[in-house]
């Protein structure tokens, strides 16, 4: 029977030191969370989503409560879900008033025939699943609404600037039955256009899962990370090498050489062996299995 396994990130970019505590103890009580449900022997499913929204509802990052404002001093959400077993997946983007978009987006995945779902439409979907909408001010924080206010002015700023302040969050998961399940959640860069995408709802770039081959979640500057559709290559590295480590590190290196991209992934093997790399300052990560009497937390 396969061991359970779990690992999530809280975002690669430049902590600053005041903060980091916030950021260990965060992806701590998410690995926690998510491997509370696989030690009573729960899906990959439930700990991935039980994992992630840990992660939404602290506003130490950027998904859910927390996220960064866009240049219209809005919150648009993304997020992305996808099981191993079956390649199913559910994602959504630019959603607004849902304080989970994870758990709206695995909701894509289990009660529609579609992939993505975005904007209005995906609302739409929310409401009609019976998801309560929430107000601008349960997501956005104070620090983003002053944040938001120094950007509006600031012709030099590029989103990718964004990853020196910047954490969406994930996370990956193997069960007792051997599936593994992935997600990913943002509120995107800080003043980004208003409708603008990343990487995180894009099945292969933000996330991906197959019990074959493992499963991914990534998180830096999304319009680098799609072009070379981190996800799902960190995995083609990991089924070429059988190491997750130096997959991740591959995966990573051709995101710097190619188009200088900055980021990070966090993977699992299909026998549960976890992997990350970042080329960031930092990137807060936590990781358990059986065994460990606690996780392994990582900044």
């Amino acid at each position: 029977m396969p061991q359970p396994s779990i690992i999530v990130h809280g975002g690669a970019w430049d902590i600053p030191p005041d903060r980091h505590e916030a950021h260990r103890a965060g992806v701590r009580r998410a690995v926690e969370a998510g491997w509370a449900v696989l030690e009573k022997g729960g899906s990959a499913r439930d700990a991935v989503e039980a994992a992630i929204v840990v992660m939404e509802d602290d506003e130490t990052f950027d998904a859910g409560r927390g996220a960064f404002l866009n240049a219209d001093g809005q919150v648009e959400l993304d997020a992305g879900f996808m099981d191993g077993a079956d390649l199913q997946v559910g994602a959504v983007a630019g959603v607004q008033f849902i304080r989970n978009p994870i758990r709206l987006a695995r909701a894509v995945m289990e009660k529609s025939e579609h992939v993505l779902l975005i904007a209005d439409g995906a609302q739409r979907f929310a409401q009609k699943m019976g998801f309560p909408l929430c107000e601008l001010t349960d997501l956005a924080v104070p620090r983003e609404f002053e944040r938001w206010q120094k950007l509006l002015y600031d012709r030099t700023y590029s989103g990718r600037q964004a990853f020196t302040h910047g954490d969406t969050v994930g996370c990956v998961a193997l069960d007792r039955a051997g599936h593994i399940a992935a997600g990913t959640s943002t509120g995107g860069t800080p003043n980004k256009l208003p409708g603008r995408v990343g990487d995180v709802p894009m099945v292969g770039c933000g996330f991906y899962a197959d019990d074959e081959y493992g499963g991914a979640s990534t998180t830096g500057w999304g319009e680098s990370i799609a072009k070379v559709i981190l996800a799902r290559l960190s995995l083609h590295h990991l089924s070429q090498l059988d190491d997750p480590q130096a997959a991740a590190q591959a995966a990573i290196g051709v995101l710097q050489d190619k188009v200088n991209g900055l980021g990070g992934v966090i993977l699992l093997s299909p026998d549960g062996r976890p992997g990350w790399h970042y080329n960031t300052p930092h990137m807060a990560v936590a990781h358990r299995t059986v065994g460990m009497a606690e996780p392994v937390v990582r900044l």
